[in-house]
């Protein structure tokens, strides 16, 4: 049985094999530099990482569950819309790093 999005209305959407269904963090455009100089997220500073929030996954998933934060290359994405709300496809082997609230013992609950 597939693991799908905890409020089925919002994303109405059973993903297949390996596919995860993310939302990008709001705080992930604008930066601060330690100068207090607001940096903008079109600013080329080179290959820059982006993390979002897991909303939907599909049955093959092993190391990630929904509401968990993700990081990937925002170069390799597809985006989509459901019902006005932007999203991201990715596949499980996107990912760069996990950061979790399920700390099991002797893990730090970010994966590299």
């Amino acid at each position: 049985m597939a693991r799908q999005a905890a409020d089925e209305h919002k994303v109405p959407i059973r993903m297949l094999q390996d596919r995860l269904l993310v939302t990008i963090d709001k705080d992930s455009g604008d930066r601060r530099s330690t100068g207090g100089i607001v940096i903008p997220a079109t600013a080329a500073l080179g290959k820059r990482l982006v993390w979002a929030r897991v909303e939907a996954i599909g049955p093959t998933i092993r190391s990630v569950e929904v509401g968990d934060r993700v990081l990937f290359d925002p170069d390799d994405r597809a985006e989509v819309e459901v019902r006005g709300e932007e999203l991201i496809l990715l596949r499980e082997r996107d990912l760069h790093a996990v950061a979790s609230e399920r700390i099991e013992e002797g893990q730090t609950g970010l994966y590299l």
